[in-house]
């Protein structure tokens, strides 16, 4: 007899997984301590892995945001992204922006 086998998950879960995780390392960065360098990033989840660079916080009316660059070293590729982070009415971080370059 067989099991039936399990549906493959979608690359596209991997990619919004990942984005979480890129979101999380943007929003708990400390900019000032930083001064430029990179910060690294992996999602123990799908095996990605990757650094963020070009982190900049702007404020605008109130609204503070993050943009950023980062790549995504999976067993798919390389990968470069460009993307922007805001604090949300709630408080929370909120993803704006987030685009393959």
């Amino acid at each position: 007899s067989s099991a039936p086998s399990a549906p493959a998950v979608p690359a596209s879960s991997d990619n919004d997984s990942d984005q979480t995780t890129i979101g999380n390392a943007v929003s708990s960065a400390d900019i000032q301590e930083l001064g430029g360098q990179a910060v690294p990033w992996a999602n123990a989840g799908t095996g990605s892995r990757g650094s963020i660079t070009e982190l900049v916080e702007l404020k605008d009316g109130g609204l503070t945001c993050r943009r950023f660059n980062a790549t995504r070293e999976s067993f798919d590729g390389v990968a470069m992204y460009q993307g922007e982070l805001c604090i949300a009415d709630a408080g929370g971080w909120r993803m704006q922006e987030f685009k393959a370059l």
